[in-house]
């Protein structure tokens, strides 16, 4: 056992007296991240504000052997900032300081405590952007957006967080400092920032980040279209891409989602239509003009109810607001939401929603889709009540089931949440024995001590060190019912 007020004393003394918690009701607000279908409270939290500092506490973590979590706003799906073996809580939410925008090269150095949206404020004045736009964009980190390799509506044509990193500072799981990237487009000799990016804190931990900034759109422009079956919807997305339009975004939801949307903030949505599907279009105005006629064509050549182009910036937000209010408006469905991720070829996006829908019926689990549809990107939210022990478990079942569904139609885990604790289970549904070896033995190049965020991305519990896997509801629930 260690003696944590012995080591609460001497961590104040890195970061000072307010930036060391300890007691339950303040160790509790940390037990978990955006989902919350799995908790495990750390023995500490602790909040460093400087690279310095996070060094330091790093330090004396390896030197207790005491396993330790990075976290940032806890916006993350996947349980990947919950401590499932206890010990520290790593938040990063002091270093929040945006040290330089070059508009020249145009580049944005960061702390990883800055939000998402923050880079892009900040770079605005400068008529740039940072591309990359989690729903949760406001409130979500950077340095979460560099371990989940964050995507967003926009990760169609702009990629996820990998394809605008250009430089980080990490500190390693025994305190050491180091940079990987030289700060520009060019990677010269071993991708570590690709290894880096993605790996969820497993690896070590970004204090600092150099990101890629992008020129503002000349011209944007957005449409919302409804219809009948999700085939149909399906299809159009299919016909647009096919047709060599790649548009900043495709973002559909179902009927269930409409219904709950529409209950909650009257924005005079088709309750009729079994899809919506919102196409936005960026570039230079002659560009998006052609793109713009074009689509036009195809929608009304399809099995469609109904579209329009956005008038103006208002009806463009109120447009998006039908798919990034969706999450908000389930809680008038259920009390708990369950957002999964998964991603299957773009061509097999309605048998998807199909199979999704059949799940739901032979689990008894109400599931509400909205999807990165440009992508393949699945997010269905199952919709439960967190203290019915046996729904929640009809839950766990279900989830693995569409995972498993993602895996067989040629997709893959996970399009941006990551695996961190929800679906390091279901690994072995798309790696074999050899393949999982080879990254545990990845991890432990890093991390011979297995104290850095232990317990994630691997099924092996051996992972977890000496502190043991505290219980989940997920291992005590996955094979009840």
């Amino acid at each position: 056992m260690h003696d944590y007020s012995l080591i609460a004393s001497n961590l104040k003394n890195i970061v000072g007296e307010n930036n060391v918690l300890k007691e339950r009701v303040d160790l509790a607000l940390y037990a978990c991240d955006g989902e919350t279908l799995d908790s495990a409270m750390p023995d500490l939290v602790v909040l460093p504000g400087s690279t310095g500092e996070l060094q330091a506490v790093v330090k004396a973590a390896r030197q207790h052997n005491i396993p330790f979590t990075a976290r940032g706003a806890g916006t993350g799906l996947s349980g990947g900032a919950t401590t499932v073996c206890g010990g520290i809580s790593l938040v990063l939410s002091r270093m929040t300081k945006i040290i330089n925008i070059d508009p020249q090269n145009q580049t944005a150095l960061v702390e990883t405590g800055v939000t998402n949206s923050a880079v892009s404020q900040a770079a605005a004045k400068f008529n740039l952007c940072f591309a990359p736009d989690p729903s949760s964009q406001t409130a979500s980190t950077i340095g979460g957006n560099i371990a989940e390799n964050a995507g967003g509506p926009h990760t169609l044509k702009y990629g996820t967080t990998t394809d605008h990193v250009l430089g980080m500072k990490v500190v390693l799981p025994d305190g050491t400092l180091v940079t990987y990237g030289t700060g520009s487009i060019c990677r010269l000799g071993f991708d570590w920032l690709s290894l880096l990016t993605g790996s969820e804190g497993t690896l070590g931990i970004v204090s600092q980040a150099t990101l890629r900034l992008l020129p503002v759109a000349e011209s944007v422009e957005t449409a919302l279209a409804y219809f009948p079956t999700l085939e149909s919807a399906a299809q159009a997305v299919s016909d647009i891409v096919a047709a060599g339009i790649i548009p900043c975004a495709m973002e559909m939801i179902d009927q269930l989602t409409i219904n709950a949307v529409e209950d909650s903030f009257k924005l005079g949505l088709n309750r009729q239509a079994q899809a919506l599907l919102i196409i936005e279009i960026d570039g230079s105005k002659l560009k998006v003009e052609r793109e713009k006629n074009k689509i036009a064509s195809m929608l009304e050549a399809c099995e469609m109810l109904s579209f329009t182009w956005a008038k103006g910036v208002h009806e463009r937000a109120q447009m998006w607001k039908a798919r990034k209010a969706a999450v908000a408006a389930y809680g008038r469905l259920a009390s708990h939401g369950y957002v999964l991720d998964g991603v299957v070829p773009r061509s097999k996006l309605a048998q998807a929603l199909n199979t999704i829908k059949t799940i739901a019926e032979e689990h008894s689990v109400l599931i509400a889709n909205v999807v990165h549809a440009g992508d393949g990107n699945l997010h269905p939210c199952l919709l439960y009540n967190g203290s019915n022990e046996q729904e929640v478990a009809r839950v766990l079942k279900a989830s693995y089931a569409i995972l498993k569904m993602c895996v067989d139609l040629g997709g893959t885990l996970s399009g941006e949440h990551g695996i961190g604790i929800e679906k390091a289970e279901a690994m072995p549904f798309l790696f074999t024995a050899d393949d999982l070896s080879v990254m545990e033995w990845v991890k432990k190049a890093f991390d011979p001590d297995l104290c850095c965020n232990p317990g994630k991305i691997l099924p092996n519990p051996a992972i977890c060190g000496e502190s043991g896997r505290r219980p989940l509801a997920r291992h005590k629930l996955s094979l009840a019912c």
